[in-house]
């Protein structure tokens, strides 16, 4: 029988977790992939000052949802609706001085009749909760924890296309150089809550950049997650079947000889850290399932999430997932919702059939998820982000679609010390430009970090200038 390298018997043995967890756990004892002693040490730890909240639970839907339709009612375009806009009294949003104010670059803005025809809103809204914030007839369980809710209406990026995602995740376009996204700022600056769990997990489909760390190194991707306690991470299964037991005698074993090396060698940090990693790794394989074994949740739980309902389902055990994994300490759950390369968001037609259905995937969960935090107390410190790459244009594109729209688009954050129940910032009469308090993304990027009590600024890594439009600046308002 041939031997076995360290690498295959840790593999078969179900300890192979794969590069990006084992990374991650040789990343918390300031090594990098290679093993080898990194450059620099990352700040985790501890916050830098009193944080708000402990965890996010980043909710992003890919493909741009329309803000007109979800967050931001316009009636001027029922009002105006067939008309192209210079026909109408806001002609001014075409003048390239109102772009200037946001500091987009527009391309092609209108281009053609059928491009600027005025597409009337495809749901109505309603007023909900004590705040009466208008919400779209497509989210009514959203709009009941609305006074939960701060609605960013405001939002403006640079990129029409939906490389956006990259942009919204990173603050660059995605032509830039490839930079850390948020989750992994928060990973690279903060320590683990809990060193059975990886601290950083993504949900769903990712496209245009599957990679969180960049320049931080591949220990501060995201971990990817599936919602199946038989096999929730790749390479987490023995390659051949064993039981507990023998997995951890296989376990001990490796334990012993690795502790036999490090008394040779004890001045060997990168050895020391692997044992470390290791044994993180056995106790992962552990936790991992029992967070998303769903089989201990009360019936009402299940069902405030939408798991009796085919088409809530999916999205619902991802978010009953997250909550669980908040109660366990994880400190950022990135679900992404929409498949397909642009993401399933993308309505260039079939908006109302589309938009509707998606909706109804997701707005029942997602109120699920915030009155299910708020009433375990978890909502305080926990930090929930409604987010998307951009909104929909207010005229039309072809029969009965919209066409990408990054001048103007809304977002939602509740929880983690976020004042509920207000609107911040607007865009005009039509929806097209943000022109009362209008944030680029990183804008919600530093105040997140500001809520989980860290300084953007103070996120840097030597031999990488970050620029000052990475930082962003904090939404003092809704904090």
């Amino acid at each position: 029988m041939r031997s076995l390298h360290r690498r295959e018997f840790l593999h078969r043995a179900g300890l192979g977790f794969g590069g990006l967890a084992l990374n991650a756990m040789l990343a918390r004892d300031g090594f990098g992939a290679t093993g080898t002693e990194s450059a620099y040490v990352p700040p985790g730890g501890s916050p830098q000052f009193a944080p708000k909240a402990k965890s996010v639970i980043w909710l992003f839907m890919r493909g741009g949802v329309s803000h007109m339709e979800s967050f931001d009612p316009k009636p001027a375009l029922n009002q105006y609706a067939d008309k192209s806009i210079p026909e109408t009294p806001f002609a001014s949003v075409l003048d390239p001085e109102k772009r200037k104010k946001v500091r987009v670059v527009v391309v092609n803005d209108a281009n053609g009749q059928q491009r600027t025809k005025i597409y009337p809103l495809q749901t109505g809204f309603r007023k909900y909760g004590k705040s009466g914030i208008e919400v779209s007839d497509w989210f009514p369980h959203i709009g009941s924890c609305v006074d939960d809710l701060a609605v960013i209406r405001s939002m403006w990026t640079t990129d029409d296309n939906h490389g956006a995602q990259v942009q919204f995740h990173s603050g660059r376009h995605m032509l830039d150089p490839r930079v850390p996204t948020i989750g992994a700022w928060v990973n690279y600056g903060l320590g683990t809550l809990n060193e059975n769990l990886p601290q950083f997990i993504n949900m769903g489909p990712r496209f245009f950049d599957p990679r969180d760390g960049h320049y931080l190194g591949p220990a501060y991707d995201a971990v990817k997650l599936k919602v199946d306690p038989k096999n929730p991470l790749d390479y987490a299964k023995p390659e051949i079947a064993m039981d507990a037991t023998e997995q951890k005698l296989g376990f001990d074993l490796m334990s012993r000889l690795n502790r036999l090396n490090q008394s040779r060698y004890p001045g060997d940090a990168a050895l020391d850290a692997r044992i470390k990693s290791y044994e993180l790794a056995y106790r992962m394989q552990m936790a991992v399932p029992e967070t998303i074994d769903f089989s201990k949740e009360s019936e009402a739980t299940k069902e405030l999430y939408g798991l009796d309902q085919e088409e809530t389902r999916p999205f619902g055990e991802q978010l009953l997932a997250a909550r669980r994994f908040v109660e366990r300490g994880v400190r950022f759950i990135q679900i992404m919702h929409g498949d397909g390369a642009a993401g399933a968001w993308d309505q260039h037609s079939k908006l109302k059939e589309m938009h509707s259905k998606l909706a109804m995937q997701v707005d029942r969960p997602i109120a699920g998820l915030l009155k299910d935090l708020k009433q375990r107390g978890l909502l305080e410190e926990t930090l929930v982000v409604f987010g998307t790459e951009f909104g929909r244009t207010p005229g039309s594109q072809g029969a009965d679609g919209r066409d990408h729209h990054p001048y103007g688009f809304s977002v939602w954050m509740a929880g983690g010390g976020i004042k509920g129940g207000i609107v911040h910032g607007s865009t005009d009469e039509l929806g097209y430009h943000a022109v009362e308090s209008p944030h680029y993304v990183t804008d919600l990027h530093a105040t997140l970090l500001h809520q989980m009590g860290l300084h953007a600024h103070h996120l840097e890594v030597p031999g990488h200038k970050r620029l000052e439009v990475d930082f962003g600046e904090v939404i003092r308002e809704i904090v």
